[in-house]
């Protein structure tokens, strides 16, 4: 009977160190079940992170390419609206340039002006009693003239009368007016 109990005794004391290293594993497998829950949590976190901060970089790169585009338009705009600006002013003093120098005279014109008016008015009444006598001659003479037109240049000058030689070569000579006109459009363009 004492060896019975002992064996019972002992199979019992088995049977708890066993059911203790079985309660002992399981708590470590529940403690590592925790733990690589929590590891996969903070990894999911810190992705979520890396994933939100990639995002803002990413749209902060965007809104600054858009705002250095925006800025280059702005950029480029402006300086259009300069070079149209000065292309009107250059044609505005252009115009002005070449009105002063014109046969009306001056824009606004003061008594310095109106003289000049005055003489360029006399001058242009005589000029036109001369182109007045001059055409009557060149209308007779054109009839003749036109057939010269098809033939060599020397031979036409050597066909000509002195007196169309000398209205020919007044026609094709610069006149003051035309040559200050010329002067002025220089100085112009050098400007």
């Amino acid at each position: 009977a004492l060896r019975t109990e002992e064996r019972q005794r002992l199979a019992r004391e088995r049977r708890e160190e066993r059911e203790k290293q079985h309660a002992a594993k399981e708590t470590q497998i529940l403690e590592k079940e925790r733990k690589a829950k929590l590891q996969y949590e903070k990894q999911l976190e810190e992705r979520q992170r890396k994933l939100k901060e990639q995002k803002q970089k990413e749209e902060q790169r965007r809104a600054a390419v858009e705002e250095k585009r925006k800025q280059k338009i702005e950029e480029e705009k402006e300086r259009y609206e300069a070079v149209m600006h000065r292309t009107l002013e250059r044609n505005q003093r252009l115009e002005t340039r070449q009105k002063r120098w014109s046969w009306g005279g001056s824009v606004t014109p003061d008594s310095e002006s109106k003289t000049a008016l005055l003489y360029t008015a006399s001058k242009r009444s005589t000029s036109t009693a001369n182109l007045k006598q001059t055409e009557a001659v060149m209308n007779k003479r054109l009839s003749s003239s036109a057939a010269l037109l098809n033939t060599p240049d020397r031979t036409r000058r050597s066909q000509l009368s002195p007196l169309d030689s000398s209205i020919i070569s007044r026609l094709l000579a610069p006149t003051q007016a035309s040559l200050a006109r010329s002067k002025s459009a220089a100085m112009l363009s050098a400007d």
